[in-house]
């Protein structure tokens, strides 16, 4: 009886270790989860939001990602405005990329509480340098992104929120 408890216990054991490197080896390389913090992505996170971060996707411009700061030791979450070689310019709100004009449906909200005439973003243009992004948050008059600390680094990014498991009632997928 003693050495099939024993080939039990160490069957078990076995089994968690696996189960704990697993778990271990996909936070690392495969995805991690990321709580929101502050207001600057607004109204499409609030603050203490949760959300799983794929390591292992590729970004694309208007997708969402954590990224270490270029300005301090936190991990920030916005949006991807530009990618590598794209001109962007935004004039009177209206956001213009390699000569295509974008609509920017996650800014509706904001915009709501505007005056007529007055602008969301200021206007702006420039080219997005190699092997960076432009990162913009959709509450744009409330966010620390590249319009104060420049394109980032895609060495910066941690990965792409794709989706969110907090609040419950907002759980789901990211657009």
């Amino acid at each position: 009886m003693k050495a099939q408890s024993r080939r039990s216990v160490w069957s078990w054991a076995g089994s968690l270790i696996a189960a704990i490197l697993i778990a271990i080896i996909c936070r690392h390389f495969l995805f991690t989860p990321v709580m929101v913090e502050g207001k600057s992505m607004m109204p499409t996170f609030q603050d203490h939001n949760q959300v799983i971060v794929s390591k292992i996707s590729k970004i694309e411009r208007f997708d969402m990602i954590v990224f270490h700061s270029p300005i301090s030791e936190d991990h920030y979450i916005k949006r991807v405005i530009g990618l590598p070689g794209d001109v962007i310019s935004i004039k009177n709100d209206v956001l213009t990329i390699n000569g295509k004009t974008y609509s920017e449906p996650y800014l509706k909200e904001n915009k709501k509480g505007l005056i007529p005439r007055e602008n969301l973003t200021e206007n702006l243009h420039l080219t997005v340098p190699e092997n960076s992004l432009y990162v913009m948050g959709d509450n744009r008059r409330d966010s620390m992104d590249s319009r104060l600390f420049g394109s980032i680094s895609k060495d910066a990014v941690i990965g792409v929120a794709e989706f969110r498991f907090s609040p419950v009632g907002k759980m789901g997928l990211m657009k």
